[in-house]
């Protein structure tokens, strides 16, 4: 680790984020009539700066808004949360990243993001938050940004020392420089399914064999299954699984992100792979069984 006090630092995404909640997701062609809607701060980094931050670690997070009123929601919430937010640049041309998310009665949901700002990122911003990789023990990625853009942050917290750990999330092809960088690469079954080239069952057997595929590319892969839980491989041969903690479920919407937060927290402070994703499953269990507000 590059630093002697454990820090996460998050480079990715923000978003705000728009909740609707109806009966059920629109088909292709067809209007639903909703119950309500709320607002939420989001994108997948600051989510996952805000999960890692709660743990009680230092927590930095290097993104970009616009000038507006979404911007300055996005980094207000930094502020309550006790995330350093020095590093999120403000720029023009674009809005601030935002989503819309429809939930369905059942808790699941689907999601159209519009990215913006969070394109904006590259390599200057990078040098502008250098002390921040210097400072910092493990960074946390994620596939909201431009790939060149993950690129140059993880060659800085590779240069400082530190652990680079990838949500893959949104699944999308990851470039050959951006995967060599990667220590720890944290992925759901669909977009493990897309990065190891073969079906994969959503089941807990099903994530323990493409997390077993993967690991040939990523040192230690972490693939989770929903309600069946989580499964990890590392490049040498281990591997095991953990299943999920059985809740009521209220919503699934951000557990993901809490997971992943979490993960990269109990890391940084040097705890192994399996402890780590045990505080990670359990944290993501009272997420989503926790009604919005509580």
């Amino acid at each position: 680790m590059s630093s002697a006090s454990p820090s996460v630092v998050v480079f990715g995404s923000l978003h705000y984020d728009i909740m609707v909640h109806g009966p059920a997701r629109p088909r292709k062609g067809e209007t639903v009539t909703g119950d309500h809607w709320h607002p939420k701060c989001g994108g997948k980094g600051g989510n996952q700066a805000v999960s890692a931050a709660k743990t009680g670690i230092p927590t930095s997070m290097i993104g970009a808004v616009a000038d507006d009123d979404f911007g300055h929601a996005l980094t207000d919430n930094l502020a309550r949360s006790k995330v350093d937010h020095r590093f999120v640049k403000k720029v023009t041309g674009v809005g601030s990243g935002m989503s819309v998310a429809i939930f369905d009665s059942e808790g699941d949901y689907g999601a159209v993001i519009v990215s913006g700002s969070n394109l904006m990122l590259g390599q200057v911003d990078v040098d502008a938050a250098s002390k921040a990789f210097v400072d910092g023990a493990l960074l946390v990625l994620q596939n909201e940004v431009p790939d060149h853009a993950n690129v140059s942050a993880a060659k800085a917290m590779k240069v400082a020392g530190g652990t680079v750990v990838l949500n893959a999330a949104p699944a999308r092809p990851l470039s050959a420089d951006l995967q060599q960088l990667v220590d720890v690469l944290v992925v759901n079954a669909i977009e493990a399914e897309q990065l190891a080239e073969l079906p994969v069952v959503d089941t807990l057997e099903g994530a323990a064999n493409a997390a077993k595929l993967l690991a040939a590319k990523f040192p230690v892969v972490v693939v989770t299954a929903g309600g069946d839980g989580v499964a990890c491989a590392t490049r040498e041969g281990d591997a095991f699984s953990i299943e999920a903690i059985k809740v009521e479920l209220v919503s699934t919407h951000g557990a993901g992100d809490e997971f992943t937060g979490v993960l990269a927290s109990e890391l940084a402070r040097g705890s192994g792979i399996r402890a780590a994703i045990e505080a990670a499953n359990h944290a993501a269990a009272v997420l989503v069984s926790t009604p919005r507000g509580n």
